[in-house]
């Protein structure tokens, strides 16, 4: 397997991890951390955000990514995630942390962009979906082993050093970026017009069949990062990163055991099997009344994930032109990043702090996958249909042809 791939693959993917994981790292203790400052009733926020201003910042990034280079457009995120990690011990005003999370964002807006439109650069469409999965298994190692890690080191510590830990593993996606190299073939200089950005900047028409399934599904996630926190206090469980320890353990299995089935039965028949999956997490977790019926949902929620982002990535690369993949990689991510702005947003509307009330908020993110999966039906059906005039049109088009011979 090592050998399918080059050794900016394994890179790129390492950087990932450790980027992914740095910024996870603080979740679980984040919701802790607001009501120390006197923001219990605004722990939406520390998502909400964070999704903002990473959403702000895709069509930026993904334009960086296709004039000056995929790396720079990495070398940003990754500095913005190593200056805001570094500053939150030097602050105690709740004002000033919910800026520093709009700051944080930014890194999440610019590094995986970057990162995502390089490692597009270098796969063959034949084998683009088993690769999306292989690499988006150390995001989802990033993001899992961060949030276990991240209470961990919070009950062996204290916040500053919680903080101190993700500004070094920034630092250590920095330097393994450092020694991979660029793609895009002729980078340019940096100048301030590059920054001013229009609407095809914004979104690659191409690929919003992809970035609508997306935003639909990415809404379980926002809910997720906010609530499971809290819903490990409400079950007795003492590591708040429990939830994404077993998730990341349930979506490596799948990724690496089928991370090719895209590739042979289809993107958007892979993405209904995905669909369904994470409908049946979230009507799980929000009947879980136990460790036991926890473990389960994350179990399954695993399993969802692990399916369809590799998926979706790959379709998103299968449908982005070749000169704009800077810019289809920032329309995923801005549609993963509403999705997510949309879940936490929820949380505000119908969360007080009560199980009850985060039950709402899960089953809402339900219907949101339902819907998803009705949206790729349709454009299956679509397809079909389009498919069968193209038939229809050939076969007329060969009839006389064949008579006149």
């Amino acid at each position: 397997m090592f050998k399918q791939y080059s050794k900016d693959f394994w890179l790129l993917s390492a950087s990932m991890f450790f980027f992914m994981l740095s910024f996870n790292l603080i979740l679980p203790e984040m919701n802790g951390y607001i009501s120390l400052l006197g923001g219990q009733d605004l722990k939406g926020s520390i998502i909400f955000l964070f999704s903002i201003a990473a959403g702000i910042s895709r069509p930026f990034a993904g334009k960086l990514a296709d004039l000056i280079g995929r790396k720079r457009s990495i070398y940003i995120g990754l500095l913005i995630a190593i200056g805001v990690s570094l500053s939150y011990p030097l602050i105690h005003s709740l004002f000033l942390f919910l800026l520093l999370r709009f700051l944080h964002g930014l890194s999440a807006g610019f590094a995986p962009t970057g990162a995502t439109a390089l490692l597009t650069d270098s796969l063959s469409s034949e084998r683009r979906g088993a690769a999306m999965g292989l690499w988006g298994t150390f995001i989802s190692l990033g993001i899992g082993v961060g949030q276990a890690l991240g209470s961990f080191i919070f009950a062996h510590s204290n916040y500053d050093v919680l903080f101190m830990s993700a500004a070094f593993f920034s630092v250590f996606a920095l330097v393994l970026t450092s020694q991979i190299k660029e793609t895009l073939p002729a980078p340019q200089q940096f100048n301030r017009r590059q920054l001013l950005v229009r609407w095809d900047d914004v979104i690659e028409p191409a690929v919003k069949p992809a970035a609508l399934v997306m935003l639909l599904t990415a809404i379980s996630s926002g809910v997720i990062f906010v609530l499971t926190p809290d819903l490990s206090d409400f079950l007795k469980i003492e590591n708040k990163g429990y939830f994404f320890g077993v998730y990341v353990l349930s979506t490596i299995v799948i990724r690496l055991a089928f991370s090719s089935l895209s590739d042979r039965i289809g993107r958007q028949q892979t993405l209904l099997i995905g669909c369904f999956l994470l409908v049946i997490s979230m009507l799980l977790l929000a009947a879980a009344k136990d460790l036991w019926s926890y473990s389960i949902a994350a179990t399954v929620f695993g399993l969802a994930t692990g399916i369809s982002s590799p998926t979706l990535f790959a379709w998103t690369a299968d449908l982005s032109p070749v000169q704009r993949r800077g810019t289809g990689s920032g329309t995923m991510f801005i549609a993963l990043e509403i999705g997510i702005l949309v879940g936490s947003g929820l949380t505000f509307l119908f969360y007080n702090n009560t199980i009850q009330s985060a039950r709402i908020c899960i089953w809402i993110a339900a219907s949101c996958g339902a819907l998803a999966a009705l949206a790729l039906c349709w454009q299956l059906n679509v397809e079909r249909k389009r498919k069968y005039a193209n038939q229809g049109i050939d076969a007329a088009e060969s009839g006389p042809n064949k008579q006149l011979e």
